[in-house]
């Protein structure tokens, strides 16, 4: 049954629930986790002289958490903040990929208002299986837009790459330490598509003071995908950018943190999922590079499903059981 809300409520809840949705990318329902990512992007945008990116997020998760108030959905989705963060996706990819006009703008309050009931019906379907639809709304309604960028001048493609078949990059990396340490943290980073490794660190404090399991895991899911795709020699441009760190970190916190149990079998298997997902990257890179369309973060959802449709033990919580009464 649809949830009534007045528009009072909505004044009084809306800061918080703004903030949660923009924790959520990292699953975390905590508005202190939200505000210090939203400084965290605010940092990294204007450093990176791209402001369009944090006033997108800004927008994207706005307009994403207000339709779900417009559209009555469930209050519990509101109140945890899982209106908003696939539009606050949306309102960086938008200004990242495509020029700054006012299309673009219209377009990007549409795709988050779009984000939000996309999500909805996904999660209707994927119900049935016990998993939820990660960030894909966001994936794939960002790419309904992207694609179209292509033909419309309006919001011109002006960041994305040109269609190419994929090869090999010949460049070299610098592997000292402190610029490992760098790719490390921009991998954390670019989960919104920031390239700014004190972005990075301010992620990394906004994890741990809600859920420091989480911040460990997003730690390492950067951290291993970095070793594998050097060791495997990846793309240098790419490494030295984190763009084989963001879905990897995702991945971790969900499997390592989010959708499991506290033992030594989740550690095992959220490692695996973690490199497993590096090569999803790279696989899903060579396939969508002769259309110029980037992946976002199709490889995380991909990988994160394929660990849990199997529905294996260890990634069902288990309940706690009840004190024994005194029966004398």
């Amino acid at each position: 049954m649809a949830a009534i809300y007045t528009t009072k409520q909505v004044v009084r809840e809306f800061p918080r629930t703004f903030f949660r949705g923009i924790g959520q990318v990292f699953f975390q329902d905590s508005p202190w986790t939200g505000i210090l990512i939203f400084i965290g992007i605010f940092w990294g945008a204007y450093a990176g002289h791209t402001p369009a990116v944090a006033w997108g997020m800004v927008v994207g998760t706005f307009v994403s958490t207000l339709t779900g108030y417009l559209l009555q959905l469930p209050d519990k989705n509101g109140a945890n903040g899982l209106w908003g963060f696939n539009g606050c996706l949306v309102g960086c990819a938008f200004p990242t990929f495509m020029g700054d006009t006012v299309w673009m703008w219209f377009a990007l309050v549409l795709c988050s208002a779009f984000s939000t009931w996309v999500r909805t019906g996904l999660d209707n379907v994927m119900d049935k299986w016990n998993v939820s639809s990660l960030t894909f709304p966001f994936v794939l309604s960002t790419y309904f837009f992207l694609l179209a960028s292509r033909l419309f001048q309006g919001m011109p493609p002006e960041f994305m790459g040109s269609p190419e078949l994929p090869h090999a990059d010949g460049g070299v990396l610098n592997v000292e330490f402190g610029n490992l340490v760098e790719y490390w943290l921009k991998g954390i980073s670019q989960v919104f598509l920031i390239n700014n490794w004190v972005t990075g660190i301010c992620f990394i404090v906004a994890l741990a003071i809600n859920n420091i399991r989480a911040a460990v895991w997003g730690m390492i899911g950067s951290a291993l995908s970095l070793a594998v795709v050097i060791m495997w020699k990846g793309p240098a441009t790419d490494i030295s950018s984190g763009l084989y760190g963001f879905s990897a970190v995702l991945t971790g916190i969900a499997l390592g943190a989010t959708f499991c149990n506290k033992s030594w079998q989740t550690v095992v298997w959220a490692v695996i999922g973690i490199v497993v997902t590096v090569f999803i990257q790279a696989a899903m890179n060579a396939y969508f590079s002769p259309i110029g369309l980037p992946t976002l973060t199709g490889p995380f959802c991909v990988a994160t499903w394929l660990f849990l449709f199997p529905k294996i033990e260890m990634f069902q919580p288990k309940p706690v059981q009840p004190a024994p009464t005194d029966k004398k």
